[in-house]
Formats: C-alpha cells, structure tokens, sequence
C-alpha cells in the first residue's frame, strides 16, 4: 500500500527552495500537497521590496517566480499567510485539514542568523511553537510532524562522520536555535503525543536556490568571471546534499511507519572537500580564480552525517554524488542565462 497517494501534506515555509521542491516530489508521488508562506523570508516580497540591496536582485526575482510558476501548473495552492500568526494559521489549518505537517519556516543561513538574531527566532522558533501547538489540536488529527533541522546542531565533528546519537554541540545561534526546535518538537511528543521525524540535512544545493549557499555563489560568481573566495584553505569537508536526493528521502520516510519519533540524517552520507567543488567549477568554467580568505571562526569542523540509519530503516537510497548532482546544477544555471 502506498502511504503517500492521496495523502494532505502541508508544508510550512513551502515556497522555499527546499519547500517548492519538496512539493513538486510529494504531487507527483500522489500527494495532496498545500503550501503556507509569507513570500517574506529570502522569497518574493522580499526581493520585490525597494529596500533590498543585492546585486543579483533581478535574477533571484526571476527564479522565485519560476517556483511560483511550477507549483502553479503542479495545482498545488500557495497561501499566503505569515506562520507568525496563530489565529489565521488555526484558521487556514482547519480549513485545509492535513494528515502530516512538515515545518520547514525559518531563517535558512548561519551567517545571517549570526547577525540578526531576533527575526531569526522570530521567524524560526515562533513559527515552530504556533505549529506544534496547532499538531496538538486533535480535531486536526496530525498523524506526522516533520521538523526540518540542520547537521548544524552537531556542533564541529568529532573523528570527521556523526551518526544521529552524536551528542549535539552547535556552535552560533542557527544551530542553537535548530537543536532546540528539536527539543521543542520531542517535548510535544512526550506531552501531547504528537508523531514527528527530524531530518537533519546538509550542505544543500540545487536548482531554484536564492539563499546564497555556497555552491550558488560559486557558480554564480564564475559566470561573471568573478573570483571564487573560500573560507579557509579549501580542505574543509561537508556532505553536499543534492535537492532531489533529500526530497526522495522525506517520501521514503511518509512511505514507512517505521519513521515515526525518529531522527534522520537524510544527506549524501559522504563528505568532500570545498576544493572538489572548486575542481567542478573549473571544468565548466576554465581559467577562474581562487582566493583564499581566513576562516570564520563560528563555522564548526564538519564532514560526513551517517546515513545507515535512514538506509535501513526506511530504505533511504541517495543517487546524486557531486560529480552528478552539481554538475546538472551548474547546467541548469547555464540554461537560465541561454
């Protein structure tokens, strides 16, 4: 029995880079799929706002509205509604009445949670909490939480792999606040009986991405000809995570019951250098220079997130190495500019 068709997902923070492609997977795996966003987090409203700055304003514009356009033809309703408020959140949940919630609001970057940490619990840790609260509602009858979390609550890697049992040491507010979504999302377990998986990621890249991660801004900047400036020496390591690798995971865990009240790191379950990415870069655009700069001294020494638990319990397969999953992202973003 497929446990997906036909399924109500909602996905908190859906428009997203994660989210839309997360929900593009879950319809046509059969789902009935809805998204609530603000279009205000790094989306729409805030790229269409006067007082934003960035010099790749106009083609960040673009791409969010090429999210937009495909769950638009996917038939998957987008409301527009800010997670911030619990009475219309109450309202629309009822009216939508999901089986699985999976939260995915919240400031995606460590960087900018550093600097501005008021919006970032704001828009991460309150919108957990009105969620959370709703899922205990039981005339909605949650059957599953999915909380988004991040390999940042791990803290630096000890002996370079962590499994899910690591004990968890963030370093900075993101992963903080990230660490304690979690302990937020176990406690309505143990009080209120709410199902949940954690899903713990890494390194994410793709298409449709807006978040200035670091694969973006690689191949963002050798397309201008601008230089490629690392942190560090380049011998850093991080589990780069092709989208469609982790969205093949959340269907794997909505396909087994098995899933339920555990936590997933849900990656390529494989570190690699910041210079093999560099090396990719070079292929496909000859000649391009590397800087090096001093290291941030809040980046935690990182590496590979174990992923044997996922693979035996819920079947989890990755199939996207760097070699194939960043070599069709650089494709992509060369069709776009044709």
């Amino acid at each position: 029995m497929n446990l997906i068709t036909n399924k109500s997902i909602v996905l908190i923070g859906g428009a997203g880079f994660i989210g839309h492609n997360l929900a593009l997977t879950l319809k046509k795996a059969g789902a009935r799929v809805t998204i609530i966003d603000s279009l205000h987090v790094n989306s729409l409203l805030s790229f269409a706002s006067s007082n934003y700055d960035e010099e790749n304003r106009d083609l960040y514009y673009r791409i969010i509205n090429q999210r937009l356009d495909l769950l638009r033809e996917a038939d998957i309703p987008v409301n527009v509604q800010d997670a911030r408020d619990y009475n219309m959140l109450c309202h629309l949940l009822t009216e939508i009445n999901p089986e699985v919630i999976i939260h995915l609001a919240a400031v995606a970057h460590a960087n900018k949670s550093n600097k501005d940490p008021y919006s970032t619990f704001d828009h991460s840790s309150r919108t957990l909490e009105n969620m959370l609260d709703n899922a205990r509602n039981k005339q909605l009858n949650i059957k599953r939480f999915i909380y988004f979390s991040s390999s940042m609550v791990y803290g630096s890697f000890k002996g370079g792999m962590v499994t899910e049992e690591a004990v968890c040491e963030p370093l900075g507010i993101y992963g903080a606040l990230k660490y304690g979504g979690e302990k937020l999302v176990i406690a309505y377990n143990q009080v209120f009986e709410v199902p949940y998986t954690i899903v713990r990621p890494s390194a994410l890249y793709g298409q449709r991405c807006v978040s200035r991660r670091v694969g973006q801004i690689f191949i963002e900047n050798a397309r201008k000809g601008v230089p490629l400036k690392i942190s560090g020496d380049g011998s850093d390591r991080l589990d780069f995570t092709y989208i469609e690798d982790l969205s093949n995971g959340i269907v794997k865990i909505l396909e087994n019951e098995s899933s339920e009240n555990q936590v997933f790191n849900i990656t390529y379950g494989e570190s690699r250098s910041i210079k093999d990415m560099i090396e990719i870069i070079e292929e496909h655009f000859p000649g391009i220079e590397v800087q090096y700069l001093p290291k941030d001294k809040l980046m935690p020494e990182r590496g590979t997130l174990c992923v044997d638990k996922a693979k035996k319990l819920i079947g989890y397969e990755p199939q996207f190495p760097l070699e194939r999953g960043f070599v069709d992202y650089i494709k992509w973003y060369k069709e776009i500019f044709k």
